[in-house]
């Protein structure tokens, strides 16, 4: 029954994107409804030299995420986001030497056509990071505006004047003005990165052509680097204004282009955003999650969610929220909650929730990370030591212990966390309610339980998830389970009550969801 699920899941995200390439095609006029939902899905990051090898040299590349496509299916996303692969001298590659190549050690253009091609035959759209606030230190526009300060490149950064005060620190108490020869230039992180100046139009032109070569190329949409930072915290609203600019062009271009940002802040700062993009990423809710997850109580998760929606939705029509738990830059979920049933209920949390989630790789088999950087990025785990395509570049900083999260060691144990992913998943991308429905928080009337109701149009879903430890109780009115059938549960569930009241017992941390008809 699973393996049919797959099946017609793919099926159905194949046919969708048939269906919207064809209308492109005769020229028909797609709705702003059918271009809402699809840009919908479950997307899954790849950091991508830790991912899989495929010309055996350790090093994850496009030619390795190719090979394991299938498995992407299995788990039953839609799409992937690809950090970046734009020629760089740092391993992680978010300061670029060219936007117009594919560092020699991910792969080459030929390579990731094939990639778009593989991934689209599969259902699954591609998006790309893409970093257009700064730039390498040592890319060629800066080594010119460096050499030459008449150089038509010196306006592409940002430099200082007599006016500046050198010793004005940055947001978090970090230094931002830089020595140069020729003059103080502007870098938010650190001196390899020297900012963009977005007041010259050539810099934004600049900025879209880049886009365009790779909407060109088949991607399906971008993830927008460090969003808030194009102009300072004081001039937000200049920076949402270029990210307006940016979408309407490329929207011309493509019109079902999905964009999602980068704005690390609190929800009322990144609620203005959105007039600029499609998605988000939630920081806040994801935190709150884990607090959750960790704490066994709910925080009002269902009413928060829905308040960041309405808040969204002033600024935007067609808001898309992107929940997450954690990303490259954090803590791995394993490692801030350190258990395996707080990892799986905040897994089916931020999988009911509305938006686009985004599933950090390695999350989804419970992988271990803290600390450096380089340890929420290491190699991912398809064998519990290693095997073919495991990418070698970083030897594990973490004892996992008895327990091996790896793809092989879980992949036919119907209760590990890969298979609670590949169900939920699956279950969300075959169900419009769960896929792109509206929430409806639910007075559970016990806060250990967490209770809201999915709909989209005429389909509605019931989500019941005990965040606790324990058993957990709940009564619900009897008309709400009229004629409804179980969609998933990943627990035991104990039905009573009287002709008024069905009471519901859950066991501990687990997941119920109800079709309602």
């Amino acid at each position: 029954m699973r393996s049919f699920r797959r099946r017609l899941t793919v099926f159905l995200l194949v046919f969708a994107l048939i269906v919207l390439s064809f209308g492109a095609v005769l020229g028909q006029e797609l709705t702003e409804e059918d271009i809402f939902l699809a840009k919908h899905g479950v997307f899954y990051q790849i950091f991508v030299r830790s991912f899989a090898d495929g010309n055996g040299d350790g090093l994850g590349d496009l030619r390795g995420i190719i090979e394991r496509l299938d498995y992407l299916v299995e788990l039953g996303i839609s799409g992937i986001w690809l950090t970046p692969i734009h020629p760089s001298p740092t391993y992680h590659k978010y300061d670029v030497l060219d936007y117009y190549g594919i560092d020699p050690e991910i792969g080459t253009l030929e390579d990731f056509s094939e990639l778009i091609d593989a991934a689209h035959s599969r259902g699954i759209r591609v998006i790309m990071d893409l970093v257009l606030h700064h730039t390498s230190a040592l890319h060629p526009w800066f080594l010119a505006a460096c050499s030459d300060p008449h150089s038509m490149y010196r306006d592409y950064y940002i430099w200082a004047d007599a006016d500046t005060n050198l010793n004005a620190p940055g947001p978090w108490a970090q230094r931002v003005w830089h020595p140069h020869a020729t003059g103080h230039y502007y870098g938010l992180f650190w001196d390899g990165m020297p900012d963009l100046n977005y007041d010259n139009p050539q810099v934004r032109a600049e900025a879209k052509a880049i886009a365009e070569f790779w909407l060109g190329l088949g991607v399906d949409g971008f993830r927008l680097d460090a969003a808030m930072h194009i102009y300072s915290h004081a001039e937000a609203d200049r920076s949402v204004e270029w990210w307006t600019e940016f979408r309407d062009h490329l929207r011309r271009i493509k019109p079902d282009v999905y964009l999602v940002a980068e704005v690390w802040d609190k929800s009322a700062v990144v609620a203005p955003y959105y007039a600029g993009f499609d998605s988000c990423f939630n920081f806040d809710l994801a935190n709150l999650i884990l607090v959750s997850a960790r704490s066994g109580s709910d925080f009002g998760l269902a009413r928060v969610s829905d308040r960041f929606l309405n808040l969204y939705a002033e600024h935007s029509p067609w808001v898309i929220d992107a929940p997450f738990l954690t990303n490259h830059d954090q803590d791995r979920v394993m490692s801030v909650l350190n258990d395996l049933g707080q990892a799986r209920i905040a897994a089916s949390v931020y999988l009911t929730l509305p938006g686009n989630p985004f599933i950090y790789y390695g999350e989804e088999i419970g992988m271990k990370g803290s600390g450096p950087d380089e340890n929420k990025r290491e190699p991912f785990k398809w064998y519990p030591v290693s095997g073919p395509g495991q990418t070698t570049w970083r030897p594990s900083s973490v004892n996992t212990g008895s327990w091996q999260p790896s793809v092989q060691e879980q992949d036919q144990d119907p209760g590990s966390l890969l298979n609670h992913y590949r169900n939920l998943i699956h279950l969300r991308e075959g169900n419009l309610s769960l896929k792109a429905g509206d929430i409806t928080p639910l007075d559970t009337g016990n806060k250990q339980i967490l209770g809201f109701v999915r709909q989209w149009k005429d389909e509605a879903v019931l989500v019941l998830l005990n965040l606790n430890p324990s058993w957990q109780e709940i009564e619900l009115q009897l008309d709400l389970l009229e004629d409804c059938d179980v969609l998933y549960s990943d627990g035991e569930v104990e039905w009573g009550g009287s002709e008024e009241k069905t009471t519901l017992q859950l066991s501990p941390r687990s997941t119920l969801i109800i079709s309602l008809h």
